[in-house]
């Protein structure tokens, strides 16, 4: 598993992380998963084995019984482990213990770390964009908490271009510690995130986190046109997420990873990882599994290497249409793109050259 520096920090983590929202299966996860203290004890050894340092999770991952169970399974590994947690969502009907706020972020960390059962977070997430808080008060309280010694870094996830650009900018002209990662949602079958996100946070030293890579269970192999989600599974149980713009292409991409798969004797989830992992500014990824088999096939996809051109299969699949002003710059201006975009640039002309050829 190789490392990487996360983002303009010294912050060292591996490649891929491990999630912890199947860790407790309540409080509305109930089909998220559900592993025992033992087996999540079992989870920690065997990421940090496989050379995984980063461990995720959240207040709002069933009202905080992950963190309460990931606190549990740390035992004597705190200094071999990245941890990451967040606050932002709603988790109870008090009216202050919800977004970017002083009072939620102060009272939040203070629960998190009870719950964990440490002195500190190595990351401290805003789990989404609060428009109703000055970004002045976000970026002040997320520095004070660094000086207490409460967290290390701060990051942002669920953020727009424009929400990352203003947070960061704000932060660095006012010398203050910026965030150094986002969590961002991003998979071959929802790739708006390279229309700005991922480019935006390479160009401003913010490291990009990817969660749920397998579309919250959409993108596992277990949902084809002949068959729906399972029973006690997200998919399978009405679980909300994710929005899918184009159902016909998202089975079609399913028979792709399958016959890809199939070449390699992997599996779908591991295929979907590979592509996702040697994608442009994609710099770590947050596993998740509901047993011992999905861990070690999820961590196991590190190993598999796609030809150039399978890579290519998937990503001519699922291409992005570009959304102006990204057709017009790819059109006249590709030459003049940052590093951060050029790939995405040359996707985007060879996309308007194809559809062209079919008029």
């Amino acid at each position: 598993m190789d490392d990487i520096t996360l983002g303009n920090s010294g912050l060292v983590v591996s490649k891929y992380a491990l999630g912890s929202v199947p860790f407790s299966a309540t409080n509305g996860f109930e089909n998220a998963g559900g592993i025992t203290e033992k087996e999540a004890a079992y989870f920690i050894d065997y990421a940090l084995d496989q050379g995984i340092n980063q461990f995720d999770t959240a207040n709002l991952y069933a009202k905080g019984d992950a963190e309460r169970v990931l606190g549990k399974a740390i035992r004597h590994h705190r200094d071999e482990m990245v941890i990451s947690t967040k606050t932002g969502f709603p988790y109870n009907d008090i009216s202050n213990n919800v977004g970017a706020s002083r009072l939620n972020i102060e009272r939040s960390i203070d629960h998190s770390l009870k719950r964990l059962g440490t002195d500190y977070v190595d990351l401290y997430y805003v789990h989404t964009w609060d428009g109703q808080v000055p970004v002045e008060e976000t970026v002040q309280t997320m520095n004070d908490l660094i000086r207490k010694g409460k967290i290390r870094y701060w990051g942002v996830s669920n953020y727009s271009g424009w929400n990352l650009a203003k947070t960061h900018t704000l932060a660095v002209e006012n010398n203050m510690a910026p965030p150094i990662a986002q969590q961002i949602y991003y998979t071959p079958e929802s790739r708006e995130a390279e229309y700005e996100l991922l480019p935006a946070g390479t160009e401003l030293g913010v490291g990009n986190s990817i969660w749920s890579p397998l579309g919250e269970g959409l993108l596992t192999g277990k949902i084809t046109r002949d068959k729906k989600g399972e029973p006690n599974t997200r998919q399978g149980d009405g679980w909300a997420e994710p929005y899918v713009k184009n159902h016909d292409l998202f089975y079609r991409l399913i028979e792709l990873l399958q016959e890809i798969a199939h070449a390699h004797h992997a599996t779908v989830p591991q295929v979907v990882l590979a592509w996702l992992r040697t994608r442009p500014n994609v710099d770590s990824i947050v596993l998740a599994a509901r047993n011992q088999a999905q861990l070690k096939e999820n961590i196991a996809s590190y190993q598999l290497k796609l030809t150039k051109a399978e890579h290519q299969m998937i990503t001519d699949l699922t291409q992005p249409q570009p959304i102006y002003p990204l057709w017009h710059r790819a059109m006249n201006s590709a030459a003049r793109g940052s590093k951060a975009e050029q790939t995405y640039l040359e996707e985007y002309s060879r996309f308007m050259h194809h559809s062209e050829t079919l008029l």
